[in-house]
């Protein structure tokens, strides 16, 4: 059982970097990456506020 996890984490570790990998290749393209994140967090956010009465 050990083995088969260790197998099986291993690959899903390897998965995952290479994910990471691919995405940014750069420190400045992980900042780009997290920057366009937040400002669309921001956005919905903006979008989906509660409404003051009146307006």
């Amino acid at each position: 059982m050990g083995a088969k996890f260790r197998v099986v984490f291993s690959i899903v570790a390897m998965l995952a970097v290479a994910a990471g990998l691919s995405a940014c290749h750069t420190t400045a393209g992980l900042g780009q990456d997290l920057s366009q994140g937040g400002h669309a967090l921001t956005n919905s956010a903006n979008a989906n506020a509660p409404q003051p009465p009146g307006t």
